[in-house]
């Protein structure tokens, strides 16, 4: 059985869990396929939430259909399964500030073809303290990174900004014309049978 797991780091991860919370950019050396939404100093002890779950509710898959065709029209696609987790107003490690991180990654396939949709609905951190940021800011030091990993070092994306100050603004880019989500196609991370997949945190 294929695992993955909703790490509090700002990462989805297959097989292992990720506990590093100072990002390194893609491609990684331990093989590990992982998408990352927003992999920083994430620390939810104290307040923000993340939550996870896997769906074939018609409503949810209607909806992956649909924004997949508009952004991929030229791919023959029909959801059959999706994982959904969400970082939900997340502070930073180390925080003296009310700034806080709301963010989610989206996966779907039709067992075939393979998704991930990452939205950002509201970014107001980069670094925790761990990771050289301010407590008072949460900027500076090295700042969060964005994209997925497939672990072949053939197949990975950095997200524009990652590990820089400009990663702040997120929210306001895309690579389908819809601010603040990016969308990619990743057969090769997710593309398995459903019921092989058991979800972990």
């Amino acid at each position: 059985m294929r695992t993955f797991e909703v790490n509090n780091n700002g990462v989805v991860s297959f097989g292992v869990q990720v506990s590093q919370y100072t990002p390194d950019p893609f491609p990684l050396d331990d093989g590990c396929p992982f998408v990352a939404p927003y992999w920083g100093d994430v620390d939810n002890t104290k307040s923000g939430d993340v939550f996870w779950r896997q769906t074939k509710d018609p409503a949810i898959l209607s909806r992956c259909t649909r924004d997949i065709n508009q952004y991929f029209p030229e791919i023959s696609f029909t959801a059959e399964w999706a994982f959904i987790a969400t970082w939900d107003r997340v502070p930073f490690f180390g925080s003296l500030s009310d700034k806080v991180n709301t963010f989610q990654a989206v996966l779907t396939t039709d067992e075939k073809i393979s998704f991930i949709l990452m939205n950002y609905f509201d970014i107001q951190w980069t670094t925790g303290i761990g990771s050289g940021g301010d407590l008072l800011t949460g900027l500076g030091g090295t700042p969060a990174q964005a994209g997925f990993d497939s672990g072949d070092k053939k197949n990975y994306y950095n997200i524009p900004g990652s590990r820089t100050p400009e990663i702040l603004n997120i929210g306001e880019t895309s690579n389908v014309n819809v601010p603040g989500r990016w969308v990619f196609q990743v057969d090769e991370l997710i593309g398995v049978p459903t019921e092989k997949m058991e979800c972990l945190q």
